[in-house]
């Protein structure tokens, strides 16, 4: 399918590996010349370097961390103020108990998984209004559908961008920008090895039993692919997705039973 994007302009946050990568990966895919941004220069680099000779695309790498000002006067410089696609993602605060988590440990969730993502929204989306077309994808979690105990910092920030965008997306759509959010479940990347390593610590089994066990809560069984993450993500962005606003799209393999 032609999405209709070839020549435009976007920007992947996070997108040196994981899921962002996934995203930028199918973004250029369908013509889009990117800005990508993660903390990590030398992966960073060598991303942009693989994607543009392989889709044929430019693809401008900027290191910086995304959560601060620094980071994204950095990357907005690299845009020269605008973009036609917008897909943010930062990485999930660490697991926990709800009774250790200070003040500032919320203070840090949110910054980094809601005000972030606000605050690009803030900066390019009017620009996108003026031209009459945008569209932006926020990367979120399952978590704001079915919230995960142990991830009670993901939990409260991401369902306050959830509730941002609820409001905002419908603003924006008479203007041409389509926004929405995306939702993984388990997906094989460094997130999931992270979470499945301190299963393993706490239960004092191996790290594949962990992986083992979770893959069997999830019905297709297996974790997730970054690159179908993507293909979701380039869809949200194309002409084709018009029509959806606002809505959280749930890709976890089933793992939720929710009906509406």
């Amino acid at each position: 399918m032609d999405l209709g994007i070839r020549g435009k302009r976007g920007l992947v946050c996070a997108a040196s590996k994981g899921l962002g990568r996934g995203c930028a990966e199918a973004l250029a895919e369908a013509g889009v010349d990117l800005v990508i941004n993660a903390r990590g220069a030398e992966a960073l680099e060598r991303t942009a370097r693989e994607i543009a000779e392989k889709h044929g695309v430019s693809v401008t790498p900027i290191a910086a961390d995304i959560t601060t000002q620094d980071g994204r006067a950095a990357v907005l410089e690299a845009l020269g103020g605008q973009a036609d696609i917008l897909v943010t993602n930062a990485g999930g605060p660490p697991p926990g108990t709800w009774t250790d988590w200070s003040r500032e440990d919320f203070i840090k969730a949110i910054d980094a998984n809601m005000l972030t993502a606000v605050a690009l929204m803030q900066a390019l989306v009017p620009g996108m209004m003026e031209r009459g077309w945008g569209r932006v994808v926020n990367i979120t979690s399952q978590s704001v559908r079915t919230p995960i105990a142990i991830l009670g910092l993901s939990n409260t920030a991401r369902a306050g961008l959830t509730g941002f965008v609820a409001g905002m997306s419908r603003q924006v759509a008479p203007h041409g920008v389509v926004v929405n959010n995306l939702l993984p479940g388990i997906h094989a990347t460094d997130r999931a090895d992270s979470l499945d390593a301190g299963v393993a610590k706490s239960e004092g089994i191996g790290i594949d039993e962990a992986r083992r066990r979770r893959e069997a809560t999830i019905p297709t069984r297996s974790y997730g692919r970054p690159e179908d993450f993507g293909a979701t993500c380039a869809f949200l962005c194309s002409q084709q997705a018009r029509f959806i606003v606002g809505q959280n799209v749930l890709l976890d393999g089933g793992a939720s039973n929710i009906t509406i």
